[in-house]
């Protein structure tokens, strides 16, 4: 299902995937070891990174919290935002509308 939005998906997704990139160790979410994801090429690692800001974008939907390596992704329904956290501190976030 997803998160409720109001802008294009293709925005969205486009910013999610910024998002999970700036976390260092976003790719423990698929159970990938750090040496496989080092011999990716760049253009591999986009892959990765725009299937797990898809899954995130639906995940939101029905968790409201998931969690990506070392951060916590959230869904803010009230402020149309997803909100990604390393411990107290924002990382970024993504608007919906």
């Amino acid at each position: 299902m997803g998160v409720k939005h109001g802008r294009d998906y293709e925005f969205i997704l486009a910013d999610l995937t910024n998002a999970v990139g700036r976390i260092q160790d976003s790719y423990l979410f698929f159970e990938m070891e750090p040496s496989e994801w080092e011999v990716l090429s760049d253009a591999d690692r986009n892959e990765v990174l725009e299937a797990l800001a898809e899954d995130l974008f639906f995940g939101l939907g029905t968790e409201p919290m998931i969690e990506v390596g070392s951060a916590i992704v959230i869904y803010d329904p009230e402020g149309h935002r997803i909100n990604f956290l390393i411990g107290d501190a924002e990382l970024t976030s993504v608007s919906l509308i």
